[in-house]
């Protein structure tokens, strides 16, 4: 099993190769599900890690029907990323329809193989109208891996979903199965999907007192905590997999 950790500052990413962890994928803003990395960001840790780190490229939440201006800046984002380093770029963009946006897609497959590095498509895949279409059309495009949850908001509940589309198209893309991944259902993930990558943020929430004031706040999940990785959620993981054949 490769694991990916989902990283979203300098600190996720230490803990991620201390751990033992596979790969990297370097956000920021991971409460908004995920947007781009800062080229400063990827630069620092490109120092101290050594593992693979692929960045996010997103430049804004929500959906993934982006204007042209926002197709530019992503472009920009993923040549910068590229250049300092980058072992590959993630990204995923649709139409209004929810279908793959074809035309854009294969300009951004085009610049990071340019630099041969991988590509992958992030969970904007779990929104299309239809999954089969979808499969053969990252296919066609040659992107290098999908990042997916089977269409449902967890891999455990898409775990129908992602076995039928391994089984169908595995042998043509990379499959990475993630959300709601942990120690307690990643075995049985493995053994009904055949899915041999995982990413997960392994998520733990450390105190900023800070974030109250006498008449304001900026909390936006667990009371005066930001969200990060944490060392002994992902140990645990890690140790799960430890010895297992599947």
């Amino acid at each position: 099993m490769i694991v990916e950790v989902c990283a979203g500052s300098l600190q996720d990413c230490l803990i991620a190769q201390e751990c033992n962890a596979h790969r990297i994928e370097l956000n920021t803003a991971i409460a908004l599900g995920g947007l781009s990395a800062s080229v400063a960001l990827l630069d620092e840790v490109k120092q101290r890690v050594s593992i693979p780190v692929v960045c996010m490229v997103r430049p804004r939440g929500a959906g993934f029907c982006y204007n042209n201006n926002e197709k530019a800046l992503m472009l920009k984002e993923a040549e910068w990323l590229l250049k300092y380093g980058a072992d590959g770029i993630v990204f995923g963009c649709l139409t209004s329809e929810r279908k793959i946006d074809i035309p854009f897609s294969r300009e951004m497959i085009r610049l990071v193989h340019a630099y041969k590095k991988d590509v992958v498509f992030h969970r904007a895949f779990d929104c299309l109208y239809d999954a089969h279409e979808g499969m053969e059309t990252l296919i066609d495009l040659g992107v290098n891996r999908l990042l997916t949850s089977g269409l449902h908001e967890s891999a455990w509940e898409g775990r129908t979903m992602l076995k039928r589309l391994h089984q169908q198209y595995g042998q043509h893309i990379e499959m990475c199965m993630g959300a709601g991944i942990n120690q307690d259902n990643i075995i049985t993930l493995m053994q009904e999907t055949g899915i041999k990558q995982c990413h997960g943020s392994f998520k733990g929430w450390f105190e900023d007192k800070t974030t109250t004031g006498h008449q304001v706040h900026y909390r936006y999940g667990k009371g005066d905590c930001y969200d990060g990785v944490d060392a002994n959620v992902l140990k645990l993981f890690m140790n799960t997999l430890k010895g297992v054949n599947v």
